[in-house]
C-alpha cells in the first residue's frame, strides 16, 4: 500500500478575496503535495473556507444575502483563483456545510461530557477583523497587533474550554517532538509564550449573534469561529461522518498556516484534541508572511495586490516562482514589481525559457525535430556513459529532496529553485562547451552525425529531468516542456516567457520608470557617519532589527530589514552609514529616525560602513 500524506492549509475568510499572502500560503503547501505524489504517496491535500464570523454577516447582509448564500458564492470565486494558480487541492470545504457541523458538535460534546467546558461569564478586548480576543499585554498602543485598530470591549456570558487544565500535557508534547512545530523559531515563540505567560481558559462561545453551530447543549449559543475552524481538519476527512476515511488519514502530516495564528494551531488545538482522547497533528508550519513595501498584505489596509494581477498578465507560473523563490517558507518574504521583473527576465525568459527555445529550435533544425533513440533505449544515457551533465543533475536532485523536507527545520523552496536553475545552468553550458551549432555545420560523416545527436540527445534529456523537477513549483510549464519533448516531431513553440520589455512595462501599472537626479536633488540627501550603540530584533518581525546608535551630536533609534543577515549582537560597536534627515517614520509600530544604507543583490545583504576609522557624524560626500 501507498504510505499517506495528509497536508492541510488554514481556511480563508470569506469577506473578501485572496491576496498575494494568502496565495503564497496555497502555493507552498500545493509543492508539497505535488512533490510528495511525484515520490509515490497517496496525498490527500485539504484547502476550505471559514465562514461562521461576524465579518461574513456583515458582508453577507451589506449585500441583501443570507450569509449561506453569500458564502456559496464565494467558494465559486475563491476556488477560480486556487484553479488558475493551479493548486492542486483534493478536498475543499465550507464551515457551513452539514457534515462539519455534526463533527464540530460531536467534538463539542465530548470535550462537554469530560468536563473540560463549562460556562461562566467573560469581559475583555475583542477585535472582530481577527475574531479574537486580545489581553492589555497583546495590544500594541492599545490596538490590535494585525489590523491596528481599537478592538472593542466584549462582555457577555459563554461556554469555556479548560485550557489551562492541559498546560503542561501541550508543553510536553512541543518539548518531547521538535518537528510538531516548524520552523524551530516558531516552536520556542509558543514554549516561551507557554512558559512566561501560562495557558488561560478560552471562551468557545458567542451568543450575541445566530450566524455559527449551535451548542448541542445550548442552542442559544453557537460555537466560536475559532473552535470551529480548527475542527474542519478532521471533519475534511470524515469525522462525524465517516470513520473508515477518518481513520485512514487522521493525523494530519503537516498544517501549513501562517505566523500569526500559530497560537490557536499550537496551543489551542492539541489541547483540545488531548481533551477529546484524539492524535495530534504530526507536524504545524508556520510560515512567514509576504510583504508589500514592508507591510504585511492587508485587505484592512488596502494595500493588497491579487494574484490575479499578476496571473493575467504573465501566468500562473511566474507568481509562483517568484513567491518561492525569495526565501524559504519560514521566513517573510517581499513583493516588489521591479525584483518580479527582474526575476521573471533574468530568471524565466533568459534562463529556463532560452534553454528550451535553442535547444528544441536546434533538435527541429539540425535533426528535422526526431532525436533517434530516446534515454532508455540508449546507452549513451545510462551508467558511465552519461555525460558529465546528466550526472550533475541526479545530485541537484538530492539537493531538492533535501530543500522540501521540513525534519531540517523549514522549508526551503528557495534553495530548492536555486538548484534546479544550477542544472539549467550546467545544460547551458555543456551545450556552449560542444557546440552543436558547429557540429550541424560539418554533419558530413556517421561519426559528426553521432556526435550531433549524442550532444542534442544529452541536452534534451537535461532538460527533461530538469523538468520533471520543476513540475511541483511550475505545472503548467514543466507540463508543456515534456509534452514538447515526448512529441513525434520536436519543434521549438511559442516562447515559454516572453521577456517583459520596456514598451510593455509602461502600459503596466507596476514598474515605476527611475529618474535622473540633478546634483541639487543628491545635495539634499544628508549621509552621516553613525555607530551601533545597542540592537535587537524587533518582536513578531523576523527581518527587522532596532538600532541605537550615537551620531555624535545625538542619539537616534532607527529601523533596519537586516535581521536576516545580521545578528544584532555582530553590529554593536559597527560604524555604519545612514540617511539622517529623512522623516520620522513607524515600521511595525516602532518608531524609525533615519534609514541605514545597504547593498543587496539575491542572496547577500552587505551594510554600508567606512573603510577607514572616520569620526562619528562626518558628512557622507
Amino acid at each position: 500500500m501507498k504510505k499517506k500524506f495528509y497536508i492541510t492549509t488554514a481556511i480563508d475568510y470569506v469577506n473578501s478575496l485572496p491576496h498575494i499572502g494568502t496565495a503564497y500560503e496555497k502555493i507552498g503547501a500545493d509543492v508539497l503535495a505535488r512533490y510528495k505524489r511525484l515520490q509515490g504517496y497517496d496525498v490527500h491535500f485539504q484547502m476550505g473556507n471559514d465562514e461562521h464570523s461576524v465579518n461574513v454577516q456583515k458582508a453577507a447582509a451589506a449585500k441583501g444575502l443570507t450569509p449561506k448564500k453569500y458564502c456559496d458564492g464565494m467558494r465559486k470565486d475563491f476556488e477560480k483563483v486556487w484553479q488558475q494558480l493551479h493548486i492542486s487541492y483534493d478536498g475543499f470545504i465550507q464551515t457551513s456545510e452539514s457534515h462539519h457541523e455534526q463533527g464540530v458538535q460531536k467534538l463539542f460534546a465530548i470535550l462537554h461530557k469530560n468536563g473540560d467546558i463549562e460556562k461562566r461569564p467573560y469581559e475583555g478586548w475583542y477585535c472582530e477583523s481577527c475574531e479574537a480576543f486580545y489581553t492589555e499585554k497583546d495590544l500594541v498602543g492599545g490596538l490590535c497587533p494585525n489590523h491596528k485598530a481599537k478592538p472593542k470591549w466584549l462582555k457577555e456570558e459563554n461556554y469555556f474550554f479548560k485550557l489551562s487544565k492541559y498546560q503542561d500535557a501541550v508543553h510536553q508534547h512541543i518539548r518531547d517532538n521538535p518537528q510538531f512545530i516548524l520552523p524551530e523559531m516558531r516552536r520556542n515563540e509558543i514554549l516561551r509564550f507557554i512558559e512566561q505567560e501560562g495557558l488561560k481558559d478560552v471562551s468557545v462561545s458567542r451568543s450575541s449573534f445566530d450566524w455559527g453551530i449551535p451548542l448541542p447543549m445550548d442552542p442559544k449559543h453557537v460555537v466560536y469561529v475559532w473552535f470551529d475552524a480548527l475542527v474542519n481538519y478532521m471533519t475534511a476527512v470524515g469525522f462525524g461522518a465517516d470513520t473508515n476515511k477518518f481513520k485512514k488519514w487522521w493525523p494530519a502530516d503537516v498544517h501549513v498556516i501562517g505566523k500569526d495564528i500559530t497560537r490557536f494551531h499550537c496551543v489551542i488545538w492539541p489541547a483540545m484534541l488531548l481533551a477529546a482522547g484524539l492524535p495530534l497533528p504530526k507536524t504545524i508550519f508556520g510560515h512567514g508572511f509576504v510583504y508589500l513595501k514592508g507591510e504585511k498584505m492587508s485587505k484592512t489596509l488596502g494595500n493588497v495586490v491579487t494574484p490575479m494581477d499578476v496571473i493575467k498578465t504573465y501566468g500562473p507560473d511566474s507568481l509562483r516562482y517568484y513567491l518561492l523563490r525569495g526565501s524559504s517558507f519560514g521566513q517573510d518574504g517581499d513583493f516588489t514589481w521591479d525584483d518580479f521583473i527582474r526575476r521573471y527576465n533574468g530568471d524565466l525568459a533568459n534562463g529556463l525559457g532560452n534553454l528550451v527555445a535553442r535547444t528544441l529550435g536546434m533538435i527541429e533544425q539540425s535533426l528535422g525535430g526526431h532525436l533517434p533513440l530516446s534515454s532508455t533505449e540508449d546507452s549513451r544515457f545510462r551508467g558511465n556513459d552519461k555525460s558529465s551533465v546528466l550526472k550533475v543533475l541526479e545530485g541537484i536532485s538530492a539537493k531538492v529532496e533535501s530543500a522540501l523536507d521540513a525534519k531540517n527545520g523549514d522549508i526551503e523552496f528557495h534553495h530548492a529553485l536555486a538548484a534546479i536553475w544550477e542544472g539549467i545552468s550546467a545544460v547551458d553550458q555543456y551545450i556552449n562547451e560542444n557546440k552543436p551549432w558547429k557540429l550541424s555545420q560539418i554533419a558530413n560523416s556517421k561519426l559528426q552525425n553521432e556526435k550531433l545527436q549524442e550532444v542534442l540527445g544529452q541536452s534534451a534529456e537535461g532538460i527533461r529531468i530538469i523538468a520533471t523537477m520543476l513540475q511541483p513549483f511550475l505545472p503548467s510549464t514543466a507540463e508543456k516542456i515534456l509534452k514538447q519533448l515526448s512529441a513525434k516531431k520536436i519543434q521549438k513553440g511559442e516562447a515559454l516567457f516572453p521577456r517583459i520589455e520596456e514598451k510593455i512595462m509602461s502600459d503596466q501599472e507596476p514598474r515605476t520608470n527611475q529618474e535622473l537626479l540633478n546634483i541639487q536633488d543628491f545635495a539634499k540627501l544628508d549621509l552621516r557617519v553613525a555607530q551601533v550603540l545597542q540592537a535587537e530584533k524587533v518582536e513578531g518581525a523576523d527581518k527587522l532589527l532596532k538600532l541605537q546608535i550615537d551620531l555624535g551630536t545625538e542619539k537616534r533609534q532607527i529601523v533596519a530589514g537586516i535581521a536576516l543577515h545580521y545578528p544584532p549582537e555582530e553590529l554593536v560597536g559597527k560604524k555604519i552609514v545612514i540617511v539622517a534627515n529623512l522623516e520620522p517614520a513607524k515600521i511595525r509600530g516602532v518608531t524609525s529616525n533615519g534609514m541605514l544604507l545597504a547593498a543587496s543583490d539575491t542572496t547577500v545583504v552587505s551594510i554600508l560602513t567606512p573603510l577607514k576609522d572616520v569620526a562619528i557624524g562626518a558628512k557622507v560626500k
